[in-house]
């Protein structure tokens, strides 16, 4: 049986892509921005805030739900939506570990 191509790759690797794959679209950005601006579960339409059809702001939504990113919990008809503070914070360990990996010593441009 042939094996996916990631399976040859370190599961922290294979994580974190999952996290980047996530952020790799300015509307996934935006939704995440909201999210955290408003500091609150979102009920409502997120679709009114961004210039996208609620059909794809929810495909959007299911990214960053799949990558751990958010919690969408059921409240009748509709679903409240939260960042999900652990998996945020888990984010910016991987995102500052690779920083930290690819800045190359003596560099001072990033200061």
């Amino acid at each position: 049986m042939a094996s996916a191509k990631t399976d040859l790759f370190d599961p922290k690797l294979n994580s974190a892509a999952v996290l980047f794959k996530a952020l790799a679209h300015p509307a996934r950005l935006a939704i995440l921005q909201y999210l955290a601006e408003t500091k609150v579960c979102i009920t409502g339409d997120i679709s009114d805030e961004l210039p996208l059809s609620r059909t794809t702001v929810n495909q959007h939504l299911a990214e960053l739900k799949n990558a751990g990113l958010i919690r969408g919990q059921v409240n009748g008809v509709k679903v409240n939506y939260c960042l999900d503070p652990l998996k945020v914070c888990e984010m910016g360990k991987v995102f500052q570990e690779l920083f930290d990996l690819l800045n190359i010593p003596g560099n001072n441009n990033c200061k």
